[in-house]
């Protein structure tokens, strides 16, 4: 009973800002232009600055475990593998081919990571939840880039081979989330100071990030090209709350990964769909619906899910 709470009080007042981000948009607080500009500022400054903040704040190198960073990588490469071959079954249409493989795959693994590890194991836990993030969440981003520009509907996919490649490495390297990703492992690295100052001003732009976020995907929600995309949505949700964790926990824990190591590779596998894959979907030239709408499932299924692991993975006495 603990666990649900600690996942209702994690994932509720995220469902519940994108309620009020549809509610407002109902009631004329906000409209269609307000919700796009919320979604371009978020884009290309808020969600830089949050997952700068997330890596620079990280001491890698004290609480570094190369094993435990592999496995994170490989898992994340495998699973984006998979899904990638599946949606060509699963998805027709190609631009929400690409929603659906970035949805299945992309966990909240920033923002739910650290606070479900500290909830087990206290404010002594390791590290594991940064190594988990170095390990999945640059791999998260880079390939969501690539997959999204390639299913795209936009004049750059009638492109011929050599400028479609060119123009989607161009896009890898000019992506504002890759560019924070990167600067911010960089600053982690050379351990470089923030002042005061610095500190508070990325601290509130970041802030506004996750609620701007999920107040412009509830704005744009429409429940009858919802109902259009929930084969393929269901579908997305079932493999990212337990598919992956079915599959990988137990390799995890033949290699030996316990305690808090666990709890961060089952955060990495099978927690809720993040919200920045609408984010970047809106922004790269797709829909966005397919993307919500398994934001919208796993966010609300995820509390009991996760639940579900937590309770297995102690019974086994593994954490």
């Amino acid at each position: 009973m603990d666990n649900l709470i600690f996942s209702l009080n994690a994932t509720v007042p995220i469902f519940t800002l994108m309620v009020l981000g549809y509610l407002f948009r109902k009631i004329g607080l906000i409209d269609e232009k307000a919700a796009a500009w919320m979604n371009k500022f978020v884009f290309k400054a808020a969600l830089p600055v949050l997952v700068f903040k997330d890596l620079a704040d990280q001491d890698f190198a004290k609480t570094w475990n190369g094993k435990f960073v592999l496995f994170c990588f490989a898992a994340t490469s495998i699973s984006i593998a998979v899904i990638a071959l599946l949606s060509k079954w699963i998805v027709k249409d190609r631009a929400k081919r690409g929603e659906f493989i970035q949805s299945s795959y992309r966990s909240s693994a920033a923002l739910l990571g650290i606070a479900f590890i500290h909830n087990i194991y206290g404010e002594s836990a390791s590290g594991m939840g940064p190594l988990m993030i170095l390990g999945s969440v640059p791999l998260y981003n880079i390939f969501a880039v690539i997959v999204l520009m390639l299913t795209a509907e936009n004049e750059e996919n009638k492109e011929n081979g050599k400028k479609r490649i060119r123009s989607t490495i161009h896009g890898i390297f000019t992506n504002p989330i890759i560019l924070g990703i990167a600067i911010g492992m960089l600053w982690s690295v050379l351990r470089i100071p923030q002042p005061k100052v610095v500190q508070t001003i990325v601290s509130n732009i970041a802030a506004l990030a996750t609620p701007l976020g999920l107040m412009s995907m509830g704005a744009a929600f429409e429940f009858q090209k919802a109902l259009k995309e929930l084969k393929p949505a269901l579908i997305a949700s079932f493999i990212k709350l337990f598919v992956l964790a079915a599959v990988f926990l137990p390799l995890a824990v033949t290699l030996g990964f316990a305690g808090e190591q666990i709890v961060a590779i089952l955060v990495m596998l099978g927690s809720a769909t993040t919200v920045s894959c609408y984010i970047m979907a809106k922004s790269m030239g797709h829909e966005g619906t397919l993307s919500s709408s398994v934001i919208m499932l796993t966010t609300f299924g995820c509390s009991f899910s996760l639940t579900f692991w937590l309770y297995i993975l102690r019974s086994l006495q593994l954490i």
